[in-house]
């Protein structure tokens, strides 16, 4: 399956929507543009299409509307080499207003938090770039010094991304857009060489799985998290001569390795061919002592016909944790990153308890807010 990360990376934004009829609207004005040919463009994953487009004329003023999609899509407004990056949510109405030639940059935008979001991220990549560009053009730095810098600089663009948008909120239209932001034709977050932007993706795409199952989007980002983590396997696999690459496989889920309450190492993976049941979970909050019992009650039912749990707990004394696990007869782990764990993000974990059913062949099938029945879901699975 084609991944399209360079169409993505060219303008990355999602709408949201959530109804079944209806259009958007997208209207302002461009001034300083007379004559100037403004077109409306939504951009697919196989590339960028007309919508529309008007001729401008003194006053810039513009109107453009379309059917709303049925899943999250992405729009821009372009004049020759300026765009206009926005995220449309169901049938609202996002005003623009800016000047043209330093609209991609200089404009207002209300109707949208979310597209104010992505026009900070615009502002944060431009400004990234050009410390980029001076770098390259400083004849007093050698070519190692130059790319320290540059390392340095992007880490620290990644790491404010990463705190203050993607891993807040990662089902957001400016976390997917986030995750395609280049420097050139250079991805800032690289899914097929770098760990921690691989879970970065990661968080993102748990998300797409969860609140937009079955959308092109979604199932594409799953797919590049999980090609990501694959290779970055078969690159250690390689290193450590200890594995044959050939044999990597990767499941439809993001893998989670733990060690559990006697010090085993623990993982997600190592459950395939049960139906597992993740569990997040809080020792130390009201009501753990009765979640507990009905877990006991859907293992003790199950658990011969193939049900395994998976729980995390994310309490902070970790003494505390075993003697509440001692006599659980399930897998039992702990993540020392208590409720700043970054496994939390990755699943969009929000709220504490949280679960997801997992398949047989390892793929995340659904989470809590989307079953009705957890003993009928459990047995429609095993």
């Amino acid at each position: 399956m084609r991944h399209h990360i360079i169409t993505a990376a060219a303008v990355a934004i999602m709408a949201l929507a959530s109804c079944s009829e209806g259009k958007f609207h997208v209207e302002g004005e461009i001034t300083e543009a007379e004559d100037s040919l403004l077109y409306f463009e939504h951009v697919g994953i196989d590339g960028v299409s007309n919508i529309d487009s008007v001729r401008l004329d003194a006053d810039g003023g513009f109107s453009f509307s379309a059917e709303r999609p049925e899943a999250p899509e992405f729009y821009r407004l372009r004049i020759a080499g300026q765009a206009i990056n926005i995220s449309v949510d169901s049938t609202e109405t996002i005003t623009i207003k800016a000047a043209y030639p330093t609209m991609a940059t200089n404009y207002e935008v209300e109707g949208s938090p979310e597209c104010a979001k992505i026009k900070e991220l615009a502002r944060m990549q431009i400004a990234l770039q050009q410390r980029a560009m001076a770098l390259d053009a400083n004849s007093g730095l050698s070519p190692e010094e130059a790319r320290d810098s540059l390392d340095r600089m992007l880490q620290a663009h990644k790491e404010r991304v990463t705190r203050d948008f993607i891993f807040k909120d990662p089902k957001a239209p400016s976390s997917y857009f986030a995750l395609f932001q280049a420097i050139g034709s250079y991805l800032i977050f690289n899914p097929q060489g770098n760990d921690a932007d691989i879970k970065v993706f990661a968080a993102v795409a748990t998300a797409w799985d969860t609140f937009y199952p079955g959308s092109l989007r979604g199932e594409n980002l799953h797919n590049i998290a999980i090609e990501g983590m694959r290779n970055e396997r078969i690159i250690k696999a390689e290193a450590d001569k200890q594995i044959d690459p050939a044999k990597v496989t990767t499941a439809g889920l993001i893998d989670i390795q733990l060690p559990d309450n006697k010090g085993q190492m623990r993982s997600l993976t190592e459950l395939k061919g049960k139906v597992v049941l993740l569990d997040f979970h809080l020792f130390a909050m009201d009501g753990s002592p009765q979640r507990i019992l009905s877990l006991r009650e859907l293992y003790n039912k199950y658990h011969a016909r193939g049900l395994e749990i998976y729980q995390i707990s994310v309490d902070k004394d970790e003494h505390f944790w075993k003697q509440q696990t001692a006599q659980l007869p399930w897998i039992s782990v702990r993540d020392a990153g208590g409720l700043r764990s970054e496994r939390l993000a990755i699943y969009n974990v929000t709220t504490l308890p949280e679960f997801f059913l997992i398949d047989r062949d390892n793929n995340l099938v659904s989470r809590s807010t989307q079953i009705a029945n957890l003993d009928e879901a459990i047995q429609a699975l095993l």
